[in-house]
């Protein structure tokens, strides 16, 4: 989508963005791909390899999207994904989108809390997941009535089915549900500083509205013998709308390759192997790989490496030129509204600590409290003009928090920045309390709503502190309940808890037991004055 230019200022007086009335990502992602191309390389955890064409994935996706159909799913409703990278999470998905649903991304890692809040808000019909997941499932399934149907993945029994058994016995052809681009397709989870978890809503155009911002951060991605991969799991808007949806739009394979944990040496050995030349790296992951020096890796020759969700400094940037031989482009974005800000080296010089500029199609500016842009060179609000093909439709069944979420004629981010005379966007700092660790947004009030639940806690504050690594760890400031004692040993506790219910990057990894928190006369918790505490 994204056209060539020799400047930055010609691309954007050229494009023009191409959304069709009528649109489906299922469609536009695999059956229109040449069939007997190769769509998916997979990697399990056990190093076995296997590989998709996009007629396996298209054949496999119509079978699925029959089964959901014979299991009573109808237009509009809502089906979730809890699974790592592999095929089926990209089969699910595909299928749920030709079959007129509503795919909801869930994170592997979360908890029984997390998973029961978000397939309950949701009203999910049905839940694709493995064995991990149905142990997770086993103890709140009495308590989601709208759940019907679980497919696992990993065989039937114990209430679900199995998915390998029932796409068996279907049809391998389907005729897709006629979508238009603005009918939902998705609804990814985000956090906030207040309440619970909110739903954003997409339409199916969100697609068409990512692919600049892939496009220009990848030097203009797609390009001879591309190949995709990233760390990043596909439960997030940054793997599966950054690298996995828009790579297959453009008929582009991707690796699918999710570890436990985030492996450096895996990382290298990975992009050698499979001789990667695009990747989205979050910028903790290319720290821990810098520790292992800057010098170049046989085989490791990468054409364009992305980075998001914290800012890349000038130490990434040197080492990303010296030990992968490109300059890492910075993007910016959020998941109602994402990949509206980016970098491209040919296009313009990257300066260290800026999110780069405005991608081409997107209009964005620095705005006070009621949406007035304001001059270059002043602190605001990063705003996102209305009717962006890329922004969400609303927040799922929070009508309040989705005017809330706009101010005049800009959507608010939520985040703090400045844009200079050049049009370079530069972070200054979030205007809500979201903690960014390791490149996840995590949401204080959802792991303090955690906290509140172990009998030992009173009171509970959750806040991010500076991390070398992560760029933010969290913290929990906790008063205790009379007669408790605050002790090594209970915080380890109470650090085990939130890590089962609601997931392993969201836990604290810090605890101070305090008398009392600094509160308002409202009644708010004063978080910042906590972050200063440290």
């Amino acid at each position: 989508m994204l056209p060539r230019g020799s400047s930055y200022d010609e691309v954007v007086r050229r494009f023009r963005w191409r959304v069709p009335q009528r649109y489906n990502i299922g469609v536009d992602v695999v059956d229109r791909q040449p069939m007997g191309r190769l769509a998916l390389i997979f990697l399990d955890e056990q190093q076995r390899e296997q590989r998709f064409s996009f007629e396996d994935i298209r054949r496999q996706s119509n079978r699925f999207a029959n089964v959901l159909h014979a299991h009573g799913l109808v237009r509009g409703d809502r089906i979730g994904v809890l699974l790592p990278q592999a095929p089926e999470t990209a089969i699910a998905h595909v299928a749920a989108w030709k079959a007129g649903l509503i795919s909801v991304p869930l994170f592997t890692l979360f908890g029984e809390d997390a998973l029961e809040f978000r397939l309950s808000n949701s009203g999910a019909r049905a839940i694709i997941t493995d064995e991990t997941g149905l142990a997770k499932l086993r103890p709140i399934r009495a308590r989601l009535p709208d759940l019907r149907s679980i497919f696992a993945v990993s065989g039937g029994g114990d209430g679900a089915v199995g998915f390998h058994s029932e796409l068996a016995r279907a049809k391998p052809d389907f005729a897709p549900v006629d979508t238009a681009a603005d009918d939902p397709a998705f609804i990814i989870f985000t956090s906030g500083t207040t309440g619970n978890p909110k739903g954003a809503l997409h339409a199916h155009r969100a697609l068409l509205g990512h692919l600049p911002g892939v496009e220009m951060p990848h030097q203009f991605f797609p390009a001879p013998d591309d190949l995709f991969w990233t760390p990043a799991d596909w439960a997030w808007i940054g793997g599966l709308f950054d690298v996995l949806m828009p790579a297959w739009h453009h008929g582009v394979p991707v690796l699918a390759h999710r570890a436990r944990k985030f492996d450096p040496e895996e990382a290298f050995d990975l992009m050698a192997r499979y001789r990667v030349r695009n990747a989205f790296m979050p910028p903790t992951a290319l720290k821990l790989m810098r520790q292992l020096g800057d010098a170049r890796r046989p085989g490791v020759e990468p054409r364009s490496i992305g980075s998001g969700g914290e800012p890349v400094g000038a130490e990434l940037l040197d080492w990303g030129r010296a030990a992968l031989g490109v300059t890492i482009n910075e993007f910016y974005g959020q998941t109602e509204c994402n990949l509206t800000i980016g970098n491209n080296a040919e296009l313009f010089p990257v300066q260290p600590g800026s999110m780069g500029r405005a991608i081409p199609g997107h209009q964005l500016a620095i705005v006070d409290d009621g949406g007035a842009p304001l001059p270059a060179g002043e602190d605001g609000h990063i705003g996102v003009r209305r009717g962006d093909p890329v922004m969400f439709l609303e927040y799922w069944r929070n009508p309040q928090a989705t005017r809330d979420k706009f101010a005049g004629d800009y959507l608010i981010t939520g985040d703090i920045g400045r844009r200079d005379e050049d049009g370079y966007f530069w972070f200054r700092g979030r205007a809500d309390d979201v903690i960014t660790s390791a490149g996840y947004r995590i949401g204080p009030a959802e792991i303090e709503d955690c906290l509140m639940k172990h009998p030992a806690v009173a009171l509970a504050a959750a806040v991010g502190i500076p991390d070398p690594v992560r760029t933010e760890v969290v913290k929990a400031f906790l008063v205790l309940k009379a007669g408790q004692g605050g002790t090594p040993a209970l915080a380890r506790e109470i650090q085990d808890f939130v890590k089962t219910r609601l997931a392993a990057h969201e836990y604290p990894r810090q605890v101070e037991f305090v008398d009392a928190l600094p509160m308002t006369v409202t009644g708010k918790i004063m978080r910042r004055e906590l972050r200063q505490r440290g």
